[in-house]
């Protein structure tokens, strides 16, 4: 069937559109970050506010302290000998034992007949543990709230505010032509979009796009902080595919006219563009966990603070914490990994269908099949290791160098049989 050039035009044109677009939103999602420096708020506001929150949390660990203190006591108290109760536990505690109540959470029995009072150490070790689990939860409080910055939200300026709802908006109105620009072009060849690399490249960033608007919706803007990183590689991969990749819309090679092209390759692109996000979200957490070590550092006096910490300012003191970055990062993976999962089956279903056998190890199987050993044991050692952190984003990062490989590499270097799928195809 012939070529529909209006179409095919119009789909072209749609895809700069799009990359404009994409681009001007990058700009404000970057310009929300430039005047998000706690706006005009003075330093005495900011100072105030910061220090009544410290001295919450600082109440919290004294209360927790003195929770944890009594449990010492009345531990104390269990082991001594009979008729030192007294004056091991104190007039205070030993007073309330006899009234038969509880110490820090401690069931403590009243005395008869002079004897000493009866802990019930199940009781005791319980109430330690809730004291412990009050005070920890008060000192990470604290610490995430040094390390996150997280104060910088409630006093963004307005102008900040207005440029990051713009940058949302441009977003939406650029995925709306990014879609417009596929299926034109699927349009035009009659065809489904995805029969090569240029195609390929535009569907995975559609899909990139999509998965940050659906987690923009489902948090509420929360991770909106997120669109910056995630906007600058989508903006760098259009750029690839409508310069270097570029093919005319024509008809599929005999090979790829198949159902499977549908089922198969739609799989793969989906699982493709979040894993993209969970790359983004990777490198941010390890740039996050070097600074939270720095101000480590500086906190202990071990390093000097720099220009942008003694600002409160910057990309860094905007974004969460590291530890929520990793969080982000396992669920992305979680997601995209099962359809992975099913694209690599889809394909060895197809293969038999195709040449007759399931499996070959073909340079593009070969790659795809790494790439699933590699986040399956992201996966598997978070579950089962509870590997977090920097070795976690080394598996991360692994595996999408692999899928790189996968994409890259196997299709413009490496002769295969998948080698239709390359610029000419």
């Amino acid at each position: 069937m012939p070529v529909n050039s209006g179409l095919a035009t119009l789909s072209d044109h749609l895809l700069g559109v799009t990359m404009a677009v994409y681009a001007l939103a990058m700009l404000g999602y970057a310009a929300e970050f430039a005047f998000s420096r706690f706006g005009r708020a003075s330093a005495t506001a900011l100072a105030e506010g910061r220090a009544g929150r410290s001295s919450s949390l600082a109440e919290s660990v004294s209360v927790a302290s003195s929770a944890s203190s009594s449990v010492s006591s009345v531990r104390a108290a269990t082991v001594t000998t009979p008729g030192r109760v007294a004056s091991m536990v104190g007039a205070d505690v030993a007073g309330t034992a006899a009234a038969g109540v509880d110490v820090a959470g401690a069931s403590v029995t009243p005395a008869v007949n002079d004897r000493d009072p009866v802990v019930d150490p199940a009781a005791e070790a319980l109430a330690a543990a809730d004291a412990r689990a009050v005070r920890q939860a008060a000192e990470r409080a604290a610490m995430a709230e040094a390390m996150a910055g997280d104060g910088a939200d409630l006093l963004t300026s307005p102008r900040a505010r207005w440029l990051g709802r713009a940058a949302v908006l441009l977003t939406a109105l650029g995925c709306a032509a990014h879609v417009g620009s596929v299926t034109a072009r699927g349009l035009a060849a009659d065809r489904v979009p995805w029969g090569n690399m240029y195609e390929f490249s535009s569907m995975i960033t559609l899909v990139a796009v999509l998965t940050y608007l659906g987690m923009l919706a489902r948090t509420r803007a929360r991770v909106r902080w997120l669109g910056v990183f995630v906007m600058l590689p989508v903006v760098l991969y259009l750029g690839l595919a409508g310069t270097v990749l570029y093919v005319a819309a024509g008809p599929l090679v005999p090979a790829l006219n198949s159902y499977w092209l549908k089922i198969h390759v739609v799989a793969a692109i989906v699982a493709s563009g979040v894993f993209m996000v969970s790359a983004v979200t990777t490198v941010l957490y390890l740039l996050k966990d070097r600074w939270e070590n720095r101000l480590a550092a500086v906190a202990t006096g071990q390093a000097e603070a720099s220009a942008a910490m003694r600002r409160r300012g910057g990309i860094m003191m905007r974004l969460p914490t590291a530890a929520s970055l990793d969080r982000i990062t396992y669920r992305v993976i979680g997601f995209a990994f099962p359809v992975w999962t099913f694209a690599v089956v889809a394909g060895a279903i197809w293969a038999e269908a195709a040449w007759g056998r399931y499996w070959g190890w073909d340079p593009k199987e070969t790659w795809s099949f790494i790439t699933w050993v590699i986040y399956a044991a992201y996966l598997h050692a978070r579950a089962t290791a509870g590997w977090k952190g920097r070795r976690a984003a080394a598996i991360s990062l692994l595996g999408f160098s692999a899928l790189f490989v996968d994409y890259y590499l196997v299709n413009l270097v490496i002769s295969g049989l998948h080698s239709y799928a390359g610029v000419g195809g």
